[in-house]
């Protein structure tokens, strides 16, 4: 697969093109890029990758057989939309569209046009939870009952600003992908949103929500930016026993610090011993060693689908699930109240 990459700020640049790189099966066709520094981190990074000033430049070279579409979100869905008309397969990153509404329309539109859509909710590729995902497939944990998801980064400087950024939008997108993945569709929310004036507006700069799942169990989410913490935890309560891990983020550290998945294959995304997981039940505790974090999977996946005509690895009606738990939030922190996500299906 042929794959083109629209956007090189921080998700094209660190999360798309190195595991892109690195995926089988996969090869980087050329990056669009228009600001002139951004051209030029593109030439010093991928001295022998096409530069293309527009996503209708790069489709008309015809060298794509999809694209990445990460630019920012409100640019995003007329990229979306351009790409499904030149009947190029498109992966949308995360969230791949303002409002679940707004989601069910593009996956309408490649619906009708015989096209491949995915989402980019790589975080489902991250070790601790591809732990916890083969814990409880193996039935370790027994009847899942709470699940405790926690995300928080000392990172002020990457708040999306404004009334179409805010914390909920970005790493909402990724523990609430996470915990329907695990846990199963939803059926309510109960939010609460911290937040704060910026210069380009108000936005949110943390929350916590509470995920009712269809299946009776509940998730318990929340995440910060700018409260000068740094802490990922996971814990799970089930009828068998309890899971807790307190991971390092390991593909995004060694992505920062200079390191290429495709340099040493084996190796990527490993958590050290010191970060390994806790399986507490009946027969005692024990240590879990951690499965290896591999965003480029999701395009390993992404290629045999479109080279099998089977579904992507993330669904847009996965993603548009994803969107109606986002709204709901929204909504509940804005109105005080629980929030059915029937009210947003309906809407």
């Amino acid at each position: 697969m042929r794959i083109g990459v629209v956007g090189y700020g921080t998700g094209g640049r660190h999360f798309h093109v190195p595991f892109i790189q690195a995926a089988c099966g996969v090869t980087l066709a050329g990056v669009v890029a228009r600001a002139p520094a951004t051209v030029a981190a593109v030439r010093a990074d991928l001295p022998d990758t096409p530069v293309f000033a527009s996503l209708t430049e790069m489709l008309a070279a015809g060298s794509c057989d999809a694209v990445t579409i990460t630019t920012p979100p409100q640019t995003r869905d007329a990229l979306v939309r351009e790409a499904l008309a030149a009947g190029v397969a498109v992966i949308a990153d995360k969230p791949f569209a303002p409002s679940a509404a707004a989601g069910r329309a593009l996956a309408e539109e490649a619906l009708a046009a015989g096209v491949m859509l995915g989402v980019y909710h790589n975080r489902r590729w991250d070790a601790d939870i591809r732990t916890l995902r083969r814990l409880m497939d193996e039935g370790a944990l027994g009847t899942p009952w709470r699940l405790h998801s926690r995300m928080d980064f000392d990172d002020p400087a990457t708040l999306e600003a404004g009334p179409e950024g805010g914390l909920l939008r970005d790493l909402g997108a990724h523990v609430v992908d996470q915990a329907l993945w695990l846990m199963g569709p939803a059926v309510s929310v109960d939010a609460q949103l911290d937040m704060v004036e910026l210069p380009e507006g108000r936005t949110d700069a943390g929350f916590t929500l509470t995920i009712l799942h269809a299946s009776g169990a509940r998730s318990h989410i929340s995440a910060s930016k700018l409260n000068r913490l740094h802490c990922r935890e996971l814990r799970l309560y089930g009828a068998a026993g309890s899971y807790v891990a307190q991971s390092s983020d390991v593909q995004a550290q060694a992505i920062f610090a200079g390191a290429r998945p495709a340099d040493d294959p084996e190796g990527w995304g490993r958590e050290p011993e010191a970060c390994w997981g806790t399986l507490s039940t009946a027969e005692g505790r024990v240590r879990v060693p951690s499965e290896a974090g591999a965003y480029h999977a999701y395009y390993e996946g992404f290629a045999a689908a479109l080279r099998d005509g089977t579904a992507p690895p993330v669904t847009t009606d996965e993603a548009i699930a994803t969107l109606a738990v986002l709204d709901a939030a929204r909504i509940s922190a804005t109105e005080r109240r629980r929030v059915a996500l029937a009210e947003i299906e309906e809407a």
